[in-house]
This record gives C-alpha cells, sequence and structure tokens, in this order.
C-alpha cells in the first residue's frame, strides 16, 4: 500500500504529533509498505523530495511554537503528490496541510483518514485574548466538523480524543489508536552509567538526589507551573527531590523565573531543547516522571519515561486514568501534598524493589512497538477504502 501522511510539522521538529508519525512510518516501511510525508518547511523555498519527505515551502510562526504554514493550494505539490499515487491520504494536523490532504484526496478521489491529537481549546490562549476565547472556541469547533466530514475514518490516541470530538458536535465513531515509542532506544542498556552521570553533571544535580523529569515544549497549557508550586509547598531541600524539566517553548524564560520566586532555585533545573536522539540519557538519570498536565491526548514523552523505567506521577485526569496501572508503572495524585508522598515513597524505596518497579514499568508498555501501530493503521486504512 502507498500511504500519503500530512503534517504540519515533521523532523528534523520533534514534538509528539512529529514522533507519532515517525514512529508510523517506520512501521509501515518495515511491514514493506510506501510512504511519502507531505509536510511544511520554513527553510525551503521551492517544493522538494528527500529521504520519502516533501517539503513544502512555508512562513514561520514565531508565536506558536515557530511552525510554518503553507498554502494548502500549491500545483506543484498536487503534481508531485499525484506522481506518488497514493492508495491513501492520512491528515495528521489540521490547518494548511490538512487543507491540502483533503484537497488531494478529493482531486484523485481516494480515502481520507483523519487523525486528531490535540485538544485545542486548551492551546486557544495563544492566538485569541480572553474576551474572544468563547467565540474561537466556537469557530475551532465548527473546523473540527469541517474536516471530520470530509474524513472517512477518524482516528485519535485516547479517550479524551474521542469526547473532544464528539463535545465538538463529531456524531461519528472515532477509532482509538494508543500512541507508540520507540521502545530499543530507551532500553536498559541504551545508555551508560557514565552519559547518567553526565546529565546531572552538567545541571548541578547531586548524584544521589531523587529526580523527577517532566520532558515537552514549554507552554502554558502544561501545568509546569503548577508542578513546581506543589513541589515548592510540599518538599524542603532536605528532601533532596529535584525537578527536571526538558524542553524549549514560549514559556521557559517565565518558567525559570517563577522557579527562582518560588523559592525552589537549584532544585528545579530547566534544560531548554534538547535534540530527541540525545533524549534517552536524560531519561535515564532520572528516577520517575512526573506531570500536572491535563491538556495531554496521550503523552508520548510518558510513554518514553515508562520506556526507560520512570514510574509516572500523574495528575488526576478522568479520561486519561487507565493509562496509568496503579502501582504497576505509576500513580495518580490530586493534591500537592499526594505528590510529594508518592515521591518520598519512590525515593525510599529499597534497591531491590526500585529495580523491580523499573522492570514492571518496561513490561508496561512492552507492547507499544512502531509494527504494532502500523498494523494496527493498516486495518482501518482497508476500512477506509472499503468504506470509501
Amino acid at each position: 500500500m502507498k500511504i500519503a501522511i500530512f503534517t504540519e510539522t515533521y523532523l528534523p521538529y520533534i514534538n509528539g504529533v512529529v514522533t507519532h508519525i515517525k514512529i508510523l512510518k517506520e512501521g509501515l516501511e518495515a511491514l514493506g509498505h510506501e510512504v511519502l510525508i507531505v509536510t511544511t518547511d520554513v527553510h525551503v523555498t521551492e517544493h522538494k523530495i528527500e529521504n520519502g519527505v516533501l517539503r513544502c515551502p512555508a512562513l514561520e510562526l514565531k508565536k506558536i511554537y515557530n511552525y510554518g504554514v503553507s498554502s494548502p493550494f500549491s500545483g506543484t505539490r498536487k503534481k508531485l503528490v499525484e506522481e506518488f499515487r497514493p492508495d491513501i491520504i492520512h491528515i495528521q494536523n489540521e490547518f494548511s496541510m490538512g487543507i491540502a490532504g483533503i484537497r488531494a484526496s478529493r482531486a484523485m478521489n481516494i480515502p481520507l483518514v483523519y487523525t486528531l491529537h490535540t485538544m485545542y481549546d486548551d492551546y486557544i490562549y495563544y492566538i485569541a485574548p480572553g474576551p474572544l476565547t468563547d467565540i474561537v472556541k466556537r469557530i475551532s469547533h465548527q473546523y473540527i466538523r469541517f474536516l471530520s466530514r470530509r474524513a472517512d475514518i477518524i482516528t485519535g490516541p485516547s479517550k479524551k480524543c474521542e469526547d473532544y470530538i464528539h463535545g465538538a458536535g463529531v456524531n461519528r465513531k472515532i477509532y482509538i489508536i494508543p500512541n507508540s515509542v520507540e521502545l530499543e532506544s530507551y532500553a536498559e542498556d541504551a545508555t551508560t552509567q557514565q552519559e547518567r552521570d553526565a546529565v546531572r553533571e552538567r545541571y548541578g544535580i547531586p548524584k544521589g538526589a531523587f529526580v523527577a523529569c517532566f520532558v515537552g515544549r514549554i507552554g502554558k497549557e502544561k501545568g509546569i507551573d503548577r508542578l513546581m508550586e506543589m513541589l515548592s509547598k510540599n518538599t524542603a531541600a532536605e528532601d533532596n527531590i529535584y525537578l527536571l524539566v526538558i524542553g524549549g517553548g514560549p514559556f521557559l524564560d517565565e518558567f525559570r523565573g517563577y522557579a527562582e520566586r518560588l523559592g525552589l532555585g537549584g532544585r528545579a533545573v530547566f534544560t531548554g531543547a534538547i535534540p530527541h536522539e540525545q533524549l534517552p540519557p536524560y531519561y535515564a538519570a532520572c528516577n520517575c516522571y512526573a506531570t500536572a498536565s491535563t491538556s495531554e491526548m496521550y503523552s508520548i514523552s510518558m510513554l518514553e519515561g515508562m520506556a526507560s523505567g520512570l514510574p509516572v506521577l500523574q495528575i488526576l485526569d478522568p479520561d486519561n486514568r487507565d493509562q496509568i496501572q496503579v502501582g504497576v508503572n505509576g500513580w495518580i495524585y490530586e493534591t500537592g501534598e499526594e505528590m510529594a508522598g508518592y515521591l518520598r515513597m519512590l525515593r525510599d524505596l529499597p534497591p531491590g524493589e526500585k529495580n523491580a518497579l523499573k522492570a514492571s514499568v518496561r513490561a508496561s508498555v512492552a507492547d507499544k512497538s512502531s509494527v504494532r501501530i502500523a498494523k494496527f493503521m493498516l486495518e482501518l486504512y482497508q476500512k477506509a477504502i472499503d468504506k470509501h
């Protein structure tokens, strides 16, 4: 089968959607299928295909994570996609590439699959001041309905996505495709003790400290400020508990300053953006993964933490609570006091119990390989073809 995947962002840019698409592409190709990624690129001035990726000229949106936006209307792109002769179009974003994918599927009369990854209600503040929030939210829901009507199959990574789409007024079946993770990159032997020690040394974290990490874009919707507030109010310096925040984003400097104002000092460490391929020793240098975000559909960073053997402390998020198997791969907390209690419990586990918990966490994501997600998607592609 030939699959054309339309996405607003792709490598070398990194976020959860990009990682999801990369893993899906690798799985499909491992099973003998052909994939063409169609994406924006602010660094090219003309359309070009390299290594299975069609890069389209784009304007940079600095306010929204430096995303690029291309014209959805391009004769050159249309010609290059038609020459690939896809059996199916899969759109993974809603903007210029989403519209381009819809136009391509209609022009070639081939099935369209739409995957929604983002709860846009949590991101409206990037483009609309407070008084306009409700209006923009209604417009965004109308747009979700517009896209959904044109898709043969709609998918998303969690029940939260299903509820969000239905809440936007789409009365369709949503197929849940849980995210996958590059297991081999985060295996126990993927990093050395020297590499793990080097990460701690680079950021002034003592060897014996207990380190909780969060990995992702440093945006308001990620709840990092809330995580720091709970840490500052419920732990003290003598607890020797640190928070390592890995990633770049528009609130990086603001949150660094906030950590100082909270009195966390060196116990809240911000690394800035780290290339994705360099992340394994960062996870491996930590002891658990912590998040206070309720904006995630299904966090790939959290899965990468689990693949690294890190138990997860996740704030209660009812639609996502089934992602945590309590006592197997993590715990769910509702208050800062509860979170601090779990941090101390994990810190004080005997070595044997820590190793057993690491093995249990890794085992909980052992089935989330690239081939697994590819096989699942191939079934949906065939459903779309049959329906179309």
